[in-house]
């Protein structure tokens, strides 16, 4: 009743629904934003409540065009996406705080998020389970292992899935994070409490972004935001500029989904739009499936963008058609995007902005090669360019074989018939499933050029290594659906299974005869392949030249049997009868792709997803969890372990702790990662967590990973800075170790910790700049916290990880412009003193002192007062908890 923006509640036809209407402000300027914009202002004017979302937020939202980059808004989120390493730190965190609250005497049912949730458990465990998930009980014998490292995760879970509201487990056998929210949990138009309003998610996944090409706002987060939004904290960003890409043109007969998405992506990355928005329009953006949108979108990590934006069109009602959405669904859907103008016509010029202009009749199909990835080579051009590999000097591209040896061809025999090899021929062909290629549209496109070959009478000589390795069972399936299956089999392309394979160099050995020939007339032999590794002799040591391609063109080359072929001019195969036939012959059109993808693929994933996830897991519906509200730790679990974030929580605030006579655990240089600081990986034998693991009897075979043990503070706090490349200035070369100041000693880490902690020093780190970089990570921030870091003093840091260390209750203090430690002629073996006021406030200058008599001055990093607020309480978590109290 007192929302500020109520008079803007209107209803749709049948008069049950209710949704805040912007254009009911009666403002130009709406009409005139991004679509992506219009749904940041609509989320804004929704979850108005003077506190964390603020009138001032609507009306910078709102004044875009002046704004941007300029002003820093609130976007609370529709929902929030967790896979199950990063997912279980989080639901262990609100585990912990139902501990908490329940020790001061108030209801631990009340710790749920506030936010909805998605949990996918599939996201790691199809590799640790692949091999028996799904099985009879008498193919479990020899997969105990297995089945102990994950039960223990697996029934955390399920109790996540009864105890918590708001939280959805979708259980094992399903599918991964990225691909689920595309096919099963999108919602495009959600609803809750008789309002309707605009999906969005924020996930702590990578591929998060895929989702804007169905029309839903989304983005990679990490851990410690995800729990932020959990909790019901918005996420804080800067206004983004929106970048407009207009698509023209018709697409090249030969192009794939793969040209056109490596297309983009390179004329974007020369855009510079680094942390920007893109929104597509212009009437090209018809000819992309949905697929094809998805695609693109999940390739922003690649040119910085935050997201790539493609509103909601007729195409992509068309899909939801074939999906999980029923015609009431989908008629309430068109209804209300329509009435708050978040659906697009991209026939309509009058509703394009002035955008910068990407043109489709300019992707062209495109390989890489012969060594590096970066190296791209138009299909057209192919045979030239591989002739000057030949001719150029020993590098990245060139072989430098002389002239005389160029025409060299060697006889072989194999299974009794004679072939030859020549520079340039193909030896391994191999279509795998893998990153982009995972686009149902480049393996259909495959699969009916498989078809057309055949039926025109070509082969593939069988003397090559053939092999379809999808990314998963579900691309077998589409293929078979759609009948093109037996055709890819009739060329040799069988399905050897599912997971990396060829790209990792797990071909299998070349015939004998094969190998022999090459080495005898040292020829420059080539592997083809649609995956995303092929540096030299990756594939196998005699296979010089590799190239990556997209599914389609893998088969083509195989049928050539070179790469050495100029596909417009010359046949890709004769048959029996002597008829040439060119690549143009069989190459299926866009139209017919998309038709069957339609018809058949798409429509059927979906039936399958739906009976799969109805039947459920047998596992999984028979593990025993325990009912109660509080989880009830076992004591002996090395994987699941109640953190100590809420040790010593009580009511009362106490101002901010001065730290005094700190020591530097770390004395480290510019471009820290996070992959520096965050334990990932397997865990090293010698280590401070394998030590911890060995104590509680467990072998080293049964270590396990990193990821899998984020459930457990006790592992994940010594596996904080255990990177073998942690650069620290104490100790001058790589190495998880540093210096205890007090004795000289160098010790692990972990170990120098333990003697600060038990003389009750508390620590600070000196770094330089970009402190933080790479990829988010919540352990980089809670292990520090764990290890009793209370500040972190860096000529500049990475904002998300700036952050996280917020967050958790950690001083992000800056240098001065133009100083440094160094500047400062700072040893790191000094003694600091930081006095902190008790009216802390954001930027705010403060005075740090050193043992040696040095003064230096420092910025806090707190970007507002929510900020100092969680430093205060000792971050967001024991924020909350005391909230609660």
């Amino acid at each position: 009743e007192e929302h500020p923006f109520n008079h803007l509640i209107d209803t749709l036809k049948d008069g049950d629904r209710k949704y805040f209407n912007p254009q009911k402000l009666n403002d130009a300027r709406y009409n005139k934003l991004p679509l992506s914009i219009r749904v940041l202002l609509e989320a804004a004017i929704r979850k108005c409540d003077g506190f964390y979302v603020k009138e001032e937020d609507v009306h910078n939202i709102l004044d875009w065009s002046e704004q941007q980059n300029v002003a820093e808004v609130p976007f609370p989120p529709a929902r929030v996406l967790l896979q199950d390493f990063t997912g279980i730190p989080a639901m262990v965190d609100l585990a912990a705080m139902r501990d908490a609250v329940t020790k001061h005497g108030v209801d631990p049912g009340l710790v749920n998020p506030v936010c909805p949730t998605d949990l996918i458990v599939d996201h790691s465990l199809q590799i640790d389970l692949n091999k028996w998930w799904g099985q009879p009980e008498t193919a479990l014998k020899n997969q105990e292992l297995e089945l102990i490292r994950n039960k223990e995760r697996l029934q955390f879970f399920k109790w996540c899935s009864k105890a918590f509201k708001n939280v959805n487990v979708v259980p094992p056998d399903v599918g991964a994070v990225h691909q689920l929210n595309l096919e099963y949990l999108s919602r495009v138009v959600q609803e809750s409490q008789g309002f309707i309003y605009p999906d969005s998610v924020v996930g702590t996944d990578s591929h998060t972004t895929m989702i804007n090409g169905l029309g839903i706002l989304g983005w990679g987060v990490g851990g410690i935001e995800s729990e932020a939004v959990m909790l019901g904290q918005p996420i804080s960003l800067t206004l983004p500029q929106v970048v407009g890409c207009r698509l023209v043109g018709s697409v090249n007969i030969l192009a794939t989904s793969i040209d056109i998405v490596l297309g983009i992506t390179k004329h974007l990355r020369q855009a510079g739009i680094a942390g920007k928005f893109v929104e597509f329009f212009g009437p090209g953006v018809s000819q992309l499936s949905v697929p094809d949108r998805t695609t693109i979108a999940n390739m922003c990590p690649e040119y910085n963008a935050i997201v790539s934006f493609f509103p909601v069109d007729h195409v992509t009602l068309q899909h939801f058609k074939q999906t999980n959405f029923t015609e009431e669904k989908l008629e309430l859907l068109e209804a209300y995007l329509k009435a708050v103008k978040l659906f697009r016509n991209y026939e309509d010029s009058s509703e394009d902005p002035q955008y910068s202009e990407i043109n489709l009749s300019s992707m062209v199909p495109h390989v890489s090669g012969p060594k590096r990835p970066q190296d791209r080579v138009a299909v057209s051009s192919m045979k030239e360019d591989f002739q000057s590999c030949l001719n150029e000097k020993v590098g990245f591209k060139g072989f430098h074989i002389s002239k005389e040896k160029q025409e060299s061809l060697v006889p072989f025999l194999h299974d009794g018939q004679e072939y030859e090899l020549a520079h340039g021929s193909v030896v391994i062909a191999a279509v795998i499933s893998c990153t982009n290629n995972c686009n149902p549209s480049v393996m259909l496109t495959a699969g009916l050029l498989a078809k057309k070959a055949v039926e025109a009478g070509l082969i593939v000589k069988p003397y090559i290594r053939t092999s379809l390795a999808p990314g998963s069972g579900m691309v077998t399936h589409y293929l078979n659906t759609s009948g093109v299956l037996p055709y890819l089999s009739q060329l040799g392309f069988e399905v050897i299974g599912y997971g990396c394979a060829t790209c990792v160099g797990n071909t299998a050995p070349l015939p004998e005869t094969v190998s022999e020939a090459i080495k005898e007339g040292d020829l420059v032999a080539c592997g083809v392949l649609s995956g995303n590794r092929h540096f030299e002799g990756r594939l196998c040591d005699c296979v010089r030249a590799n190239y990556l391609a997209s599914p389609p063109l893998v088969v083509a080359y195989a049928i050539a049997g070179t790469v050495s072929i100029n596909f417009e001019k010359e046949p890709l195969g004769v048959t029996s009868e002597g008829k040439e036939v060119y690549l143009r012959d069989v190459w299926p059109t866009r139209e017919e792709v998309q038709q069957i993808e339609q018809d058949k693929v798409i429509s059927s994933i979906f039936t399958e997803l739906r009976a799969r996830r109805e039947k459920g897991n047998t596992f999984w519906n028979n593990l025993e969890c325990p009912e109660s509200v509080v989880f009830p730790w076992d004591p002996k679990s090395t994987y699941i372990r109640s953190p100590s974030f809420f040790n010593k929580l009580c009511k009362e605030v106490q101002p901010p702790q001065s730290i005094e006579n700190a020591h530097a655990l770390l004395f480290l240089g510019d471009k820290v990662t996070t992959d520096h600081i965050s334990p990932a990986g397997s865990i090293a034998r010698v280590s401070a967590a394998a030590r911890y693991l060995l104590s509680k009897r467990l072998t080293p075979r049964e270590f396990n990973s990193y990821g899998a043990r984020r459930g457990n503070d006790a592992v994940m706090t010594r596996g904080t800075f255990a990177s073998i490349k942690l650069q620290n200035r104490f100790i001058g070369k790589p190495g998880p170790k540093t210096v205890h100041i007090p004795s000289g000693q160098t010790l692990d880490v972990f170990e120098a910790v333990e003697r600060y902690q038990r003389d009750g020093v508390p620590l600070i780190i000196l770094a330089g700049k970009q402190y933080g970089s790479g990829n988010s990570r919540d352990w980089a921030a809670k292990g520090p916290y764990l290890l009793g870091v209370r500040a972190v003093i860096a000529e500049s840091f990475e904002k998300m990880h700036k952050n996280h260390l917020v967050g958790m209750g950690i001083a992000p203090l800056q240098f001065l412009p133009g100083q440094s430690a160094d500047s400062l002629e700072l040893c790191g073996k000094e003694k600091f003193t930081i006095t902190l006021p008790e009216d802390l406030s954001p930027k705010q200058m403060l005075t740090v002192k050193t043992s040696s008599g040095k003064t230096f001055s420092v910025t806090t990093l707190f970007d507002n007062e929510m900020d100092v607020a969680f430093y205060r309480h000792g971050g967001l978590l024991r924020y909350v908890a005391r909230t609660m109290l």
